[in-house]
């Protein structure tokens, strides 16, 4: 079982690899729609986001004149609600919600179900909620001028039967020379290189991902770009007691999974997005992906109403029941690397070194693994480059395409400290540093 199990890791990531790139490759020209037959409402959930939320406000209200924004402060340390009670003064169609402790600061879930009672207690009575459509933008997002055009098209709103509407995200900082002004070469260099590698895992990665999620029937929701008709929010208010769930370090993508075992179909558009900063600190990203891991171990509680679900095809169970199962293969995975790299060590001191020897002699098998396991990474490069970074050398790219396969070993860490922080009870939601960010501005960083 031990040796058959590194072989079947590995052929679930060939397929799945290979379905997301067809499905990026091929995905069909998005129609656009006609927007202003929908109602926009822009949620905002902010703690401690003075130094970039005014920025996204007038932006949203610039870009979307006829939508209207609402800030959500969840008990900031900061101005944030000064600066945006400053821009609600002048404009109506801007809406600040208050949040005190001790209701405040309990997960970004919860800051959006405020927002949803104030949005219901705002629209007049007899609104027809399924033609209402709210849009999670994080703090610092920017959204494309397009993205309403495009997400009420017919393979989107324009189809009663879809609730939620996932757009791309791309990194904005990704050109950025120096991430680190006051820091050297290789520090930036570094840097750089990480916040390319997010790019690239947002940008193509992921997109092909949704896009086969899309035709597997199991699309999932994201934190940021995140569209969802009204209506779907008010079904799984009433079955669930709220739309997001209170504490969950995931309520983006459990959102996702609450739509569609509710009946409704979720899509992905790749042909808009929405920019929000890559995080140019690999301790800040583990900190990050450390919560989304986390919160993925905790989505597999929803393993048995997906299987018996009547809304779900059967192929998207297995791409859900897949994606659940992956930070627990990381762990495993962790694990058997491990005790291998430690049997060997022990053999080697002993003077028995026949078992790694054994090994070596097998490293035909083993060139061909290493190429099978790092190709897939490295032909996103070209990829990436043709739709998004087309002034870049070809031989740049495939570099890039390597640092994506070096940056992938990050889930190994982050699945180990989410396993870790389950085990020890540790739960808690708490933001995650914006690079504009004073780093004294409180509380930012899920707890190690």
């Amino acid at each position: 079982m031990l040796v058959v199990y590194p072989f079947a890791l590995l052929l679930g990531f060939l397929l799945y690899w290979a379905g997301a790139r067809w499905a990026y490759l091929r995905r069909p020209p998005v129609v656009p729609g006609d927007a202003a037959l929908l109602d926009w409402h822009f949620f905002v959930p902010c703690r401690d986001e003075e130094a970039v939320v005014g920025t996204t406000v007038a932006r949203l209200r610039a870009d979307f004149p006829a939508a209207a924004v609402w800030v959500i402060d969840d008990d900031s340390e900061d101005r944030t609600g000064a600066v945006v009670a400053a821009l609600a003064d002048d404009d109506p169609r801007v809406h600040l919600v208050r949040r005190r402790r001790p209701d405040a600061r309990t997960g970004k879930g919860a800051a959006l179900n405020a927002a949803y009672d104030r949005l219901g207690a705002f629209l007049p009575e007899g609104t027809d909620r399924s033609g209402v459509v709210v849009c999670v933008v994080d703090a610092d997002g920017q959204l494309d001028p397009r993205a309403l055009e495009l997400v009420s098209g017919p393979a989107a709103f324009g189809d009663p039967d879809v609730g939620g509407v996932q757009i791309g995200v791309r990194m904005r900082n990704a050109a950025d020379r120096r991430p680190f002004p006051e820091r050297g070469r290789l520090v930036n260099a570094a840097a750089r290189v990480l916040v390319r590698v997010q790019d690239m895992e947002f940008a193509v990665s992921n997109a092909g991902m949704q896009l086969l999620r899309n035709r597997t029937g199991s699309t999932g929701l994201g934190g940021n770009g995140q569209f969802t008709r009204l209506s779907a929010l008010d079904r799984i208010g009433e079955a669930e007691r709220r739309p997001w769930r209170q504490g969950a370090l995931l309520e983006d993508y459990e959102l996702g999974l609450h739509m569609l075992l509710a009946g409704y179909r979720t899509t992905h558009v790749a042909d808009t997005w929405v920019s929000q900063e890559a995080l140019p600190s690999a301790r800040r990203l583990l900190t990050q992906r450390t919560r989304w891991a986390q919160g993925n171990l905790q989505c597999v509680r929803y393993a048995p109403r997906i299987v018996s679900s009547r809304h779900i095809p059967g192929r998207g169970v297995l791409e859900t029941l897949y994606t659940f199962v992956q930070p627990l293969a990381h762990l495993v995975t962790l694990a058997l690397t491990v005790l291998v790299l430690g049997a060997l060590a022990v053999g080697a001191v002993r003077g028995q070194g026949s078992d790694a020897a054994a090994l070596l002699d097998q490293w035909p098998l083993m060139l061909v693994l290493a190429v099978v396991s790092i190709a897939p990474f490295v032909l996103w490069g070209p990829v990436y480059r043709r739709d998004h970074a087309p002034d870049a050398s070809f031989a740049r790219s495939l570099l890039w395409g390597l640092a994506l396969w070096l940056y992938a070993y990050h889930l190994f860490i982050v699945s180990a400290r989410a396993f870790a922080r389950m085990l020890r009870g540790r739960n808690g939601w708490a933001k995650t540093r914006r690079n504009a960010e004073p780093v004294t501005a409180g509380p930012v960083a899920l707890e190690s």
